[in-house]
């Protein structure tokens, strides 16, 4: 059967790797070296809009470029050694590579961060965009010419429609199937396990 495969972006956070065990543990440490009152689970329980955003629950609007900094400083020796993969997450993404397509990564963390992430658990994507949310992920995936982006979150589906490309949601982060169909998602999987199948066919309507 003739495929013509797209070039698919992929979220990070929750759609790719369960970030959520790393960055509990750099939330509580970051609260142990400031001194300032954190609740680790309910921040990760919220995951998918910048840092900084998280960070205003937490401190004040003139601390805030300090704290992104300490995180950022914290994060690398607390937060990649105990984030796992998602369920079918690098099959995911080499699903997109078998069939001639490419596979790129566009996500609300910072760059050098999300490599630290995928080099550690294998993942190799063809190209990684950091620091984008929401609509602003449209950039990055109108740049790459994606015909797809999948996501976990109502950010995700607002990234893909403002590129015009097509939405894929998976609900393994914070927000469930029905709100993502109801926010616009065009597709609506359980997982990414089932996504290789999900991308063939569609590969195989678009040839």
């Amino acid at each position: 059967m003739p495929y013509d495969a797209p070039t698919v972006g992929f979220d990070l956070d929750m759609t790719l790797i369960d970030s959520r065990p790393g960055i509990r543990a750099v939330y509580q440490e970051l609260s142990a070296t400031t001194g300032t009152y954190i609740d680790a689970d309910q921040a990760v329980g919220r995951l998918g809009p910048p840092l900084d955003w998280e960070l205003r629950h937490w401190f004040a609007e003139e601390h805030i470029p300090a704290m992104v900094l300490k995180y950022r400083e914290i994060y690398p020796t607390r937060a990649i050694l105990p984030t796992p993969a998602l369920p079918g997450a690098a099959a995911a993404v080499r699903a997109v590579q078998e069939l001639g397509g490419r596979a790129v990564v566009v996500t609300a963390k910072n760059a050098p961060q999300a490599q630290l992430h995928l080099d550690h658990l294998g993942i190799t994507p063809d190209a990684v965009i950091g620091g984008l949310w929401a609509e602003a992920k449209a950039t990055a995936l109108r740049e790459h010419g994606a015909a797809v982006y999948v996501g976990d979150h109502l950010g995700d589906v607002l990234g893909a429609r403002a590129a015009g490309a097509l939405s894929v949601a998976v609900p393994t982060g914070p927000i469930g199937a029905v709100e993502l169909r109801e926010a616009g998602a065009d597709v609506v999987l359980d997982d990414l396990t089932s996504f290789p199948a999900w991308l063939k066919g569609y590969a195989a309507q678009r040839a």
